[in-house]
């Protein structure tokens, strides 16, 4: 049964830092590409970071120079550090994968975390 399961959420000063962490099981982590979206309430859900099975990254506009995608195909969990947190960064926090198996698409969702960023 496949299981993406966040944790790391929380309430932080602006300006502070969180570390997310998302273990997956069930599917064969190292060849899927792993990604952090977030939602903020009354908002769409929107592309944070992404890692590629190869190790490659991206990131919002946005987050740019403050948050790190990273992953450890060792424990299969992916990592968002997210550092200089800013009000607007206030939003639930979801991991997603996607990837192939035997020529089919496959993509799952975590449950997510809420990261809240006040004074």
């Amino acid at each position: 049964q496949v299981q993406l399961a966040e944790s790391g959420g929380g309430l932080v000063q602006p300006g502070g830092s969180l570390r997310l962490s998302c273990a997956a099981s069930g599917f064969t982590f190292s060849r899927y590409d792993m990604s952090w979206y977030r939602q903020a309430s009354g908002k769409e859900r929107e592309l944070v970071a992404v890692i590629t099975s190869a190790g490659m990254t991206n990131y919002a506009d946005s987050v740019k120079g403050r948050f790190t995608i990273s992953r450890d195909n060792a424990k299969n969990t992916v990592y968002l550090q997210m550092n200089s947190l800013k009000s607007e960064d206030t939003a639930v926090y979801y991991c997603y994968a996607a990837g192939w198996s035997l020529g089919y698409p496959y993509k799952y969702w975590g449950q997510g975390t809420q990261v809240t960023v006040s004074s």
